[in-house]
């Protein structure tokens, strides 16, 4: 566990609430007190393992058979960034992640379209929302349980 972080990345370089966060390495894995699905599965499995698992998310993502969406990779991305809050039949809305956890996804734009798909996978579930600039009126596509 030597360097920036668990898994390798520097992901404490790219963040801009590094400062409130600890660090990975620091905290063990739980950045901001939350779980990082990276660290989890590296200390399981090893990087070996991570990247094991990462392309099964990637294969399941592409698996879902929803038009225009193929991913070639999934990044590491932190809950408050991509926790959006989404609209319920009721009229009510709701968030589906949390605030302080580290997930895996990635964002892929629509053709012809000025909207993008979201894509964010924890251990138990796959997320596909469609929002428009800067996460504007999300849509969930598919909420599935792995």
């Amino acid at each position: 566990m030597s360097g920036p972080s668990i898994c390798g990345l520097d992901c404490c370089g790219r963040c801009p609430r590094k400062d409130q966060c600890g660090g990975c390495v620091k905290t063990g894995g739980h950045p901001f007190g939350g779980s990082c699905i990276a660290a989890r599965w590296v200390k399981e499995g090893g990087l070996e393992g991570f990247r094991r698992k990462k392309r099964e998310l990637v294969e399941e993502f592409n698996s879902l058979g929803i038009e225009n969406l193929h991913v070639e990779d999934l990044n590491l991305l932190n809950g408050f960034y991509v926790n959006l809050e989404y609209p319920l039949p009721g009229g009510q809305s709701a968030k589906f992640l949390g605030d302080n956890d580290v997930y895996l996804g990635n964002q892929v734009e629509i053709p012809g379209s000025d909207r993008c798909r979201g894509l964010v996978a924890g251990e138990e579930f796959l997320l596909v929302c469609e929002y428009g600039c800067g996460g504007e009126q999300p849509r969930i596509l598919v909420y599935k349980k792995r």
